[in-house]
């Protein structure tokens, strides 16, 4: 009886395989990101077209709701996506997640306004949003997965923070375009139609998206360096505290992320500065991001995961009061641009050295589920949740310092996580057993 034989990959040290890796996986990554991002950028503008209210605030609000939506349906995807992607590989499951991503944007993007088809349309945006949030769901851990299989064990902490550089690359296209529209149209004319261009270039990547993805090589089946032997299917009792450590972590950068995204909207409601600035501020932010993302991961591999996670993480707790306050009583282009830009470069270093520590800790057979999982339910309760609380306090308490004291007490959380992570760099466990 002859059987069929597994696909063919290359070996964990071709160089071919880790850039077209990290090519695919990064630039799939970047457009659902941005897809889903960019409704942030505009909450203000599609609030008006969708959810018209006589309080500005109840509108912005009812907008932020909605992008809330598309982070209930993210574990969903994450458990139908990520088990796929461990069973059938991780290819199908990011080319699945993509094709999705792509067919809910359209709809976002051609919804008519609520004065055109009355309450038809909010509902389909919220449809879309609850769409959209389905193939995110899935997106991330066979993405991350993939990324870690096809990367040598001395540079999967570069490879993988292509993760987190790809979803900082995603925010900084959505605010170089938002940059873009603010300043060659008018505010009437970016609220009737310019959010609707943003949204309509992420939908036309679909054909391209979808060709690159189906083209890269699977890694599911290739020898895993890391293993010994055949790995259990069930969880094991260490795979669930790095799962439960991981939750606390990805909640506190998926806080830290989503108040940082929200700055347009803080800066132009509470700050009251002008839009291109705004935008600016979070062009100039997301751009730092990318090159502290990258540099999370470099450092991953020389210092380790732990030191790499640490000391950056006390460093930005002692940065984000002073930043904020910086930022509140000035009210200017310096402090807007420079001081988010130092707290951005800072805090980003942790996370993509935590993104491989993770990967690294979970058995390969449940490494896309777990991951994605994990990551999903943390976004779905705390990413959905942190741009409504963060107006909802500066409505409140009146104080525009009520976005750091949110950070502060997230960032303080995924610091005492971190301290209980354990060390998972090849290198450095090797070092360590030869001592």
């Amino acid at each position: 009886m002859n059987r069929k034989k597994p696909e063919a990959v290359p070996v964990p040290a071709d160089e071919r395989l880790t850039g077209r890796a990290v090519l695919g996986a990064t630039i799939g990554n970047i457009l659902e990101f941005y897809d889903f991002g960019t409704y942030g950028f505009f909450a203000i503008h599609i609030g008006q077209a969708f959810f018209p209210a006589s309080d500005p605030f109840a509108s912005l609000m009812l907008s932020l709701a909605t992008f809330g939506a598309g982070f209930v349906t993210r574990p969903i995807g994450a458990i139908v996506l990520g088990s796929y992607s461990d069973r059938a590989g991780r290819r199908p499951a990011m080319t699945a997640s993509f094709a999705v991503m792509s067919a809910a944007i359209l709809v976002l993007a051609l919804t008519p306004s609520y004065e055109t088809i009355g309450i038809a349309a909010p509902l389909l945006v919220i449809f879309a949003r609850l769409v959209q949030g389905f193939a995110l769901g899935g997106e991330v851990g066979p993405t991350t997965a993939y990324l870690m299989e096809a990367a040598p064990a001395e540079r999967r902490g570069l490879a993988v923070s292509f993760q987190p550089a790809s979803q900082q690359i995603a925010a900084t296209a959505g605010a170089l375009v938002g940059e873009i529209l603010s300043l060659t149209m008018t505010s009437e004319a970016l609220s009737a139609y310019g959010w609707r261009i943003a949204l309509l270039l992420g939908a036309a990547t679909l054909p391209f998206g979808v060709w690159l993805r189906s083209a890269l090589p699977e890694t599911l089946h290739r020898p895993d360096a890391q293993a010994a032997g055949v790995q259990p299917v069930r969880r094991s009792p260490s795979a669930r505290r790095i799962m439960a450590l991981g939750f606390v972590i990805l909640a506190s950068c998926t806080i830290i992320t989503y108040v940082t995204g929200y700055m347009t909207t803080y800066a132009l409601n509470t700050l009251q500065v002008s839009a291109p600035l705004a935008f600016g501020a979070t062009l100039i932010s997301n751009t730092v991001g990318i090159a502290a993302a990258l540099l999370g991961g470099w450092l991953a591999d020389r210092a380790g995961r732990r030191h790499t996670m640490i000391w950056p993480q006390i460093a930005a707790l002692l940065m984000t009061y002073p930043v904020f306050f910086w930022i509140s009583e000035s009210r200017s282009a310096l402090a807007l641009l420079g001081g988010l830009g130092a707290l951005t470069l800072i805090g980003t270093i942790p996370y993509s050295a935590f993104y491989v520590s993770m990967a690294e800790g979970l058995p390969k057979n449940i490494r896309g589920g777990a991951f994605a999982t994990t990551y999903a339910f943390a976004i779905a309760i705390f990413g959905g949740t942190a741009q409504p609380i963060v107006t909802w306090l500066i409505h409140l308490t009146g104080s525009a310092l009520a976005p750091a004291w949110y950070m502060l007490v997230a960032s303080a959380a995924g610091f005492c996580a971190m301290l209980m992570i354990p060390e998972t760099a090849p290198l450095k466990i090797q070092n360590a057993a030869l001592r």
